[in-house]
C-alpha cells in the first residue's frame, strides 16, 4: 500500500500546511485468539468474516489502512499456534509456526467487540481455503496492528486507487471522510458482479475498473489506463494506492 501527499516529504518546518502532515502512532504488540461469529458472501470473489471473543478487549485500529497479521490453524489438526511478543517482535514455540497473512480490517466495532475481515478469493492459497470453509466457532489468530498511519482530512480532495484487496482500506477511508470532503475512487475488481457498496458522507466519484474487460496483452495496468481517462479535481490532494507492486509503481 502506498500513500502519496503533496506535503509529506518536506521537513516539518518547511511544510506549508502542517495540518496535512500524517502522524504515525505505535501500538503495543499483542496476539489474540478469536472465533468466527458469522460469515457473509458479499460477491462471487469476496467473503466477509466477523471475528470476536473475550480477547478483543483493548483492540484498536485508528488508521484506515492498518494491517493485522492473521494466523491460520493447522488444516490437518485444527491447532492454532500463536507467538509471544518480545522486544524483537515475535517468539515462537519450536516447530509451531503457522501460515500467516497480512490483512486490513474492514471494520472494528469496539462496543460489540467484533472485527470484520474481508477475504478476496483469487487463488488456492491457505487464506482463501480457510475463508471458504470458515464456520461460526472456528478459531483464527490476530496480531497487531503494531502501528497506524493517521492521514488528516485537510486536503482539497482525496484520491483512492486500488484492487479488490484494497477495498477494506478504501471503504474505511470513505466512511471517515466528512460531509463536504471530495474524493475520487478507482477500484479494480473482476467484473460488475464484484462491485460493493461504498457508503460515505463525502462527495465521492467511484470508477469501477473491470479486469474482465482488459484486452489480452494490454500495455499498461487497468488502473493506470482508467486513471489516464479520469478527469481529476484541482487543488492539493492526498493519494493512496493499494495494489500489486508492479501496478503501484506504474501508477
Amino acid at each position: 500500500m502506498t500513500d502519496l501527499a503533496t506535503t509529506t516529504d518536506l521537513p516539518a518546518a518547511a511544510v506549508p500546511h502542517p495540518e496535512r502532515t500524517p502522524q504515525r502512532v505505535r501500538h503495543a504488540l499483542r496476539f489474540r485468539r478469536l472465533t468466527v461469529q458469522r460469515t457473509e458472501r458479499l460477491t462471487p470473489h469476496l467473503i466477509r468474516i466477523t471475528l470476536g471473543g473475550a480477547e478483543m478487549d483493548g483492540f484498536t485500529s485508528p488508521g484506515f489502512d492498518d494491517h493485522v497479521k492473521l494466523f491460520f490453524p493447522d488444516p490437518a489438526t485444527g491447532r492454532l499456534a500463536l507467538p509471544t511478543a518480545t522486544a524483537d517482535g515475535m517468539a515462537w514455540p519450536e516447530g509451531a509456526k503457522p501460515v500467516m497473512r497480512d490483512y486490513t480490517p474492514h471494520h472494528h466495532d469496539a462496543d460489540a467487540g467484533t472485527l470484520q475481515i474481508d477475504f478476496a478469493l483469487h487463488d488456492a492459497g491457505p487464506a482463501t481455503a480457510w475463508a471458504l470453509r470458515a464456520e461460526p466457532g472456528d478459531l483464527l489468530g490476530v496480531g497487531g496492528p503494531r502501528g497506524s498511519f493517521i492521514v488528516p482530512m485537510a486536503f482539497d480532495w482525496h484520491l483512492l486507487v486500488g484492487d479488490d484487496t484494497a477495498l477494506p482500506a478504501i471503504a474505511r477511508r470513505l466512511q471517515e471522510l466528512p460531509a463536504g470532503a471530495r474524493a475520487v475512487v478507482l477500484a479494480e475488481v473482476d467484473g460488475a458482479e464484484d462491485e460493493v457498496a461504498l457508503p460515505t458522507a463525502a462527495q465521492a466519484r467511484v470508477v469501477w475498473v473491470h479486469r474482465s474487460r482488459t484486452a489480452a496483452g494490454a500495455s499498461e495496468p487497468p488502473l493506470l489506463a482508467a486513471l489516464r481517462e479520469t478527469l481529476l479535481p484541482t487543488g492539493d490532494f492526498h493519494a493512496w494506492i493499494g495494489c500489486e507492486s508492479a501496478a503501484a509503481k506504474a501508477l
